[in-house]
């Protein structure tokens, strides 16, 4: 057999590529693109990884940019749970929990959601009865997210009120330091707002509350000077150590003097949120802005542009979508309180929206969300 010359076969192969490269460029666009996306084989029994920062709507996990702890994750709160959570474990169960209830709830339920049945068709609640909730649906219905203020001081004491003692839930709890508590994904009725129950997503921002100038002990309970002079936010003794996820944070309103003003015709008295709440909501806000759409990122106001400061006639209310406080909605509560900052909120989680990018599965993961470029 005669050898081939080198040059005779660098020709040959030469010859071979030109000959097969209309078969070769198809696979290899394609394996640029598996490659470039990220995507691969997930290997059986690999943990999925997370960030932290995610909460769950619908199914989906979408990043917030926040801390946020899951109802399923160790220290997370469980709505879904039908015993309570702080009893001793042989009283917790739902039979021995009834009585206990029945003092403070006129027709107590083990469990404390429901189906937002009254947004749905007919055909569209028995799809979703069984928890058959898909994101489109969810975003056709759900248009307001309601800020409460907890009167409860911290989350953990928050869930002990809510789900141990008035049979009741919210979507979301804010606590002292930042972190962000979900109870119950966001396509749940959760019980918070009454009326706007089947069409908002709730949230309770940890903070004792407001209160008329003469009643104003609970601030004097909670918000004390320390040896420099500055407020901070001492938990009183009977409630522990507060169950806060961060060691050893130190709590401060985000402005040091109490703030008045007028809220359903009343002038009350409170103490502001903390920095590190503001931080959290305003980029849950904007998450849920971006990923339930009707929920426009404004409040309500009147002819002037100004907040009004008081709930909501039943029409204008029937209409509205977009940010509320859960005294838009009912006329006997004050909460988010005259120290909730408004505008500061709404501005930066326009600019959060504005700089955000269209919602694409994250690599490895097609069940999770990127909603910002941070």
């Amino acid at each position: 057999m005669t050898a081939l010359n080198p040059t005779d076969t660098y020709g040959v192969v030469i010859a071979l590529i030109r000959r097969s490269w209309p078969f070769l460029l198809p696979l290899l666009a394609s394996a640029t693109a598996f490659f470039a996306s990220g995507c691969r084989t997930a290997n059986p029994g690999e943990i999925a990884h997370r960030k932290g920062d995610e909460i769950v709507v619908a199914g989906e996990f979408v990043h917030t940019g926040a801390p946020v702890v899951l109802w399923m994750d160790p220290a997370g709160y469980d709505a879904y749970r039908v015993e309570r959570r702080f009893a001793p474990m042989n009283e917790a169960d739902w039979e021995k929990s009834k009585p206990a209830f029945t003092n403070n709830v006129p027709n107590p339920s083990p469990n404390r959601f429901g189906l937002r049945r009254a947004v749905l068709t007919s055909d569209q609640a028995e799809k979703v009865r069984g928890g058959g909730w898909d994101l489109p649906l969810l975003q056709r219905v759900v248009d307001q997210f309601v800020y409460h203020f907890d009167a409860s001081g911290t989350s953990r004491q928050c869930f002990k009120v809510l789900h141990d003692v008035r049979d009741l839930s919210v979507h979301f709890m804010l606590d002292l330091d930042g972190t962000i508590y979900q109870t119950l994904d966001v396509k749940e009725r959760a019980w918070h707002a009454t009326t706007s129950n089947s069409r908002s997503v709730g949230i309770e921002i940890a903070n004792i509350g407001a209160f008329p100038e003469g009643q104003r002990g609970p601030l004097q309970d909670w918000y004390k000077a320390d040896a420099s002079g500055k407020i901070r936010i001492q938990i009183p003794p009977e409630f522990g150590d507060g169950g806060l996820r961060t060691s050893n944070f130190v709590a401060r309103p985000a402005r040091p003097e109490p703030i008045r003003g007028i809220v359903q015709g009343r002038e009350l008295v409170q103490y502001d949120f903390t920095p590190q709440q503001y931080r959290s909501l305003i980029k849950l806000t904007a998450a849920l802005c971006k990923v339930l759409p009707k929920i426009r990122c404004d409040y309500p106001r009147d002819s002037a542009g100004r907040l009004i400061p008081e709930k909501l006639p039943d029409e204008k209310l029937a209409s509205y979508a977009g940010l509320l406080g859960h005294y838009h909605v009912q006329s006997n509560k004050v909460d988010p309180g005259p120290a909730f900052q408004w505008d500061y909120v709404v501005d930066h989680a326009r600019l959060l929206l504005a700089r955000s990018t269209t919602a694409k599965p994250a690599p490895g993961n097609a069940r999770m969300h990127d909603v910002f470029c941070e």
